[in-house]
């Protein structure tokens, strides 16, 4: 089992910034491919960002490129997710996956996940 624990979460401004982090522990974390996902209320889950064992392969979907970056550090067991000029549409519980093989672009493929951290932004 893979434990996921993400923090960082809170309260924003229009236009602020937020750095979630997701800690893993129980598996080898660098065999993973890490993803963050983000459920708005009353919403789908949605996809918002992929990186590989490495960081050399990432994924980001259209509603947040050139906003957000994902990061992992792989002597730290952890993923990062840096948020930039947030939006009230970015409102929503967002959760850090874990996938051994993938394909990291299908939810399913995800065996792990945190608990949530809620991100709020105000307009």
């Amino acid at each position: 089992q893979m434990q996921l624990v993400e923090s960082g979460g809170g309260l924003v401004q229009t236009g602020g910034s937020l750095r979630l982090a997701c800690a893993a522990s129980g598996r080898t974390f660098s065999a993973y491919y890490m993803a963050w996902f983000r459920r708005a209320p009353g919403k789908d889950r949605d996809l918002v960002t992929t990186i590989d064992y490495t960081g050399a392969s990432i994924y980001y979907a259209d509603s947040v490129k050139g906003r957000f970056t994902i990061s992992r550090d792989n002597a730290k067991n952890t993923v990062y997710l840096e948020m930039n000029s947030l939006k009230p549409e970015d409102t929503a519980v967002y959760y850090c996956a874990a996938t051994r093989y993938g394909p990291p672009l299908i939810s399913s493929s995800y065996a792990y996940w945190g608990q949530g951290t809620q991100v709020t932004v105000s307009s």
